[in-house]
């Protein structure tokens, strides 16, 4: 039994062929994947796949622009900043009258992830067309938009892992095949089983196989502690809002202080979502009449009940309750206050919250990476939000003591004079850790 060349050849031609399908395959999906969680991350606050919400529905969008005359490319440069596009296509001029609310910039997004969006976005089925027991939808059933909250790209492993398995597979059916054309042995030719050819093969190379069976069983452990370490890391969560507020324009342009909004920090355990009324004391008098967040300012109005056509303006006594979104959550478990951070411990908010001064879009849980960007903070490693990242703040932040600006310190201060051997252990490196001070102890934080 013999396998020409050509054959042989044919043969790897086959293997390549599918592993390359498989590989393509795999980086759609994964193309797919990617763009479903810039979706959810950016846009699916203001719109949807399917139905107009706040800003309009984005199925098969670039074949609307392309029928509208958009010029090629004006999609892209809309949602990177809208106002570049308009000012240079008539057509995304005519999009931006469709709502009174304008959209949000997203100068961050390159153009491969864009169109990662509109391609998942274009993958989507319409509820509106699906069918029960081979009949048509009742038209007045609530028509849900596929958004559910799905986990991670974890199955791109599993299609990976699949085109492995394949390679591997045909690989050896070759090797098998070229072993049995080779052999002088006739029963070899007749009898040789897959089994018994892998056996053959393991027990021949066996230092191999078990250096290799070792390290397979270390990089599993790894990556299943790997993913143990990563439960509750909240960094980068970033849930939307019913209100678009831009951090940037109060915060930053305007240079409203943190404590006049979350005016109970300085005070309280929380530090407090400001009520329709603060926002109130401004937005009397701004209404964003031709500004991109006038939408968001009569969302308030609407809030607040308030009538701006009026007049100089009324109330009209008809409330509506803005449901908030929390963005910084902490198990049961922990406790946490603000006033004893902000007040006692001196710490500036852009230490945990980042620089708000330049957010403009929703507040999110910042990365740890990026608060070590902002000068002034403490440099930490551990993920945000987490033990390991709060006991790395006590062990670096130093406390004020002796400066006469806190009577808490200054009594602790008092009393290590009178103790000259355990002033010397403590203010040995001239200052006083929050560690040091009982910062680390376990019913500092736990209930």
């Amino acid at each position: 039994m013999e396998i020409s060349r050509i054959q042989l050849l044919n043969r790897l031609k086959s293997v390549a062929f599918v592993t390359l399908t498989l590989g393509f395959v795999g980086l759609t999906n994964f193309s797919k994947a990617q763009g479903e969680a810039l979706f959810k991350s950016k846009c699916a606050t203001c719109h949807q796949t399917h139905k107009n919400s706040t800003g309009p529905k984005l199925f098969q969008v670039r074949d609307k622009w392309a029928a509208g005359g958009a010029k090629e490319g004006s999609i892209i440069k809309w949602v990177n900043n809208w106002q570049n596009a308009v000012a240079a296509d008539p057509y995304a001029a005519e999009v931006s009258k469709w709502s009174p609310t304008a959209m949000s910039a997203f100068p961050d997004l390159k153009t491969e992830e864009i169109i990662s969006i509109l391609d998942w976005i274009d993958a989507q089925p319409d509820p509106a067309m699906a069918t029960t027991t081979g009949g048509p939808v009742d038209p007045n059933a609530p028509v849900l938009d596929p958004m559910e909250e799905e986990g991670s790209v974890g199955w791109i492993w599993i299609v990976m892992g699949v085109i492995f398995i394949v390679v591997i597979l045909a690989v050896g059916g070759v090797r098998r095949q070229l072993s049995i054309a080779t052999s002088d042995n006739p029963e070899h030719q007749e009898k040789l089983t897959y089994g018994e050819e892998l056996r053959t093969i393991a027990w021949k190379y066996r230092l191999w196989v078990g250096l290799a069976s070792l390290v397979t069983v270390i990089a599993v452990i790894v990556t299943l502690f790997q993913g143990l370490y990563r439960i509750n890391i909240m960094e980068d969560y970033q849930p939307s809002q019913p209100i678009a507020f831009p951090h940037s324009q109060h915060a930053g342009i305007n240079g409203i202080d943190c404590k006049y909004c979350h005016n109970s920090v300085a005070k309280s355990k929380s530090a407090g979502i400001p009520s329709v009324n603060v926002c109130m004391n401004c937005h009397k008098q701004i209404n964003g009449e031709g500004k991109p967040f006038a939408g968001e300012i009569k969302k308030i109005y609407a809030a607040a009940g308030w009538d701006a056509s009026s007049g100089a303006g009324k109330y009209t006594g008809h409330t509506k309750p803005i449901v908030w979104n929390k963005v910084h959550v902490l198990p049961d478990h922990v406790y946490f206050n603000h006033s004893q951070h902000v007040v006692v411990g001196g710490v500036d908010c852009k230490q945990c919250h980042g620089d708000m001064t330049v957010m403009s879009e929703a507040a999110k849980v910042q990365p740890v990476s990026e608060l070590n960007k902002i000068e002034g903070n403490i440099q930490l490693t551990k993920p945000t939000l987490t033990m390991g990242w709060c006991i790395e703040c006590h062990g670096k932040k130093d406390v004020k003591i002796g400066d006469g600006k806190n009577a808490y310190y200054d009594e602790i201060h008092s009393r290590l004079k009178k103790n000259p051997a355990l002033y010397k252990k403590y203010y040995t490196d001239g200052k006083v850790s929050v560690s040091e001070l009982g910062g680390w102890e376990c019913a500092k934080c736990h209930y």
